[in-house]
């Protein structure tokens, strides 16, 4: 007997809004899965890491509660 495994990962309900930062970023990039709601959060976008903080606020999207993440900071990859 064999079992088939799927290649689609299981979809993670959005739980944070990202504020701020580059203006580029699209608006729907910014609602997406932090995995700790009080920790910084660190993306990979291009060549630099864009940093964001947990606030205390929330704001609704879509009828979702989610935590907003303000920007902080760019930081780049070093060569």
């Amino acid at each position: 007997m064999s079992t088939a495994q799927s290649d689609v990962m299981p979809t993670v309900a959005p739980n944070v809004f990202l504020r701020g930062g580059p203006a580029w970023l699209p608006e729907e990039e910014r609602t997406r899965h932090a995995a700790d709601v009080q920790d910084n959060l660190k993306l990979l976008i291009g060549n630099a890491y864009e940093h964001f903080e947990p606030t205390a606020e929330t704001e609704e999207r879509d009828g979702v509660r989610l935590r907003v993440f303000e920007w902080t900071r760019r930081t780049y990859l070093a060569e």
